[in-house]
């Protein structure tokens, strides 16, 4: 299901949706302060372009993700990295492998199991590095994700504890009770650019959670409305853009 969800449309992600994201990746692994010769694993890597800016500052990657499709393109981006198709919640590396982990949209407040093996995998004083949304529906670029209501009820629901992570102490409690000491939750920058509303349609359609509206009114249809959604947007001679609210937390294992 993740595959399908994330992987069916890999390259309309990796070259349209996911260099929105570069500012989010860049962030972080400054604000980590990333050394020459560490080893990262970037958990939930997708497309891999979180690895390849990490690389930059000569670091040893690894990653993993659940859509084999966005690991072909991880890998294409990262030959020489270790990129793995699996589950986050089961990693396939040694006790005490990584001095740093990232997840950037990753691991969420329904995934508690994932931050564990997290800790399993890195080292004593090693640091893990996650980013979550915070209020999506007061943030500027809000109207970017109203597609993903056209799912059914329940899948909305379930995205809305998926994102619970953002609010005030929640992050800080699911470190803490993984084993992590956590530092202050941050503000991360994070805008989304498209050229036109036919660019912003196909990007959004190309992640997860537009998928399950997929599923309820069918790929013509959404791409239809999020069309018309977006000309309402349009600003003449500057491309689509929408701020998101996103917050991101450092612990260090314990």
């Amino acid at each position: 299901m993740v595959d399908e969800g994330w992987g069916r449309k890999a390259a309309d992600f990796a070259a349209i949706a996911e260099p929105s994201n570069a500012r989010e990746y860049v962030f972080v692994h400054a604000r980590l302060e990333l050394q020459p010769g560490q080893r990262l694993l970037d958990v939930a890597c997708g497309s891999g372009l979180a690895v390849e800016l990490a690389r930059m500052w000569g670091v040893e990657c690894a990653g993993i993700d659940a859509s084999g499709r966005l690991i072909e393109v991880a890998r294409d981006r990262n030959p020489e990295c270790d990129l793995r198709v699996g589950d986050m919640n089961a990693l396939p590396w040694a006790d005490d492998s990584f001095d740093v982990a990232t997840s950037f949209r990753g691991i969420w407040g329904t995934t508690p199991e994932a931050l564990n093996d997290v800790r399993r995998v890195l080292r004593p004083g090693g640091r893990v590095a996650m980013t979550v949304w915070g209020n999506v529906s007061k943030s500027p670029g809000a109207w970017m994700f109203l597609p993903f209501l056209w799912a059914e009820e329940a899948r909305i629901d379930n995205q809305a504890q998926m994102v619970s992570l953002g609010r005030p102490g929640v992050g800080e409690a699911f470190l803490s009770d993984g084993g992590f000491d956590p530092e202050e939750r941050f503000v991360v920058p994070f805008a989304m650019e498209y050229a036109d509303p036919e660019s912003y349609a196909r990007g959004i359609a190309s992640v997860g959670p537009s998928y399950e509206a997929i599923l309820n009114i069918g790929e013509a249809e959404f791409l239809d409305r999020a069309v018309a959604l977006a000309e309402g947007h349009v600003r003449t001679g500057l491309p689509l853009r929408g701020e998101i609210e996103l917050f991101g937390y450092i612990g260090t294992k314990r």
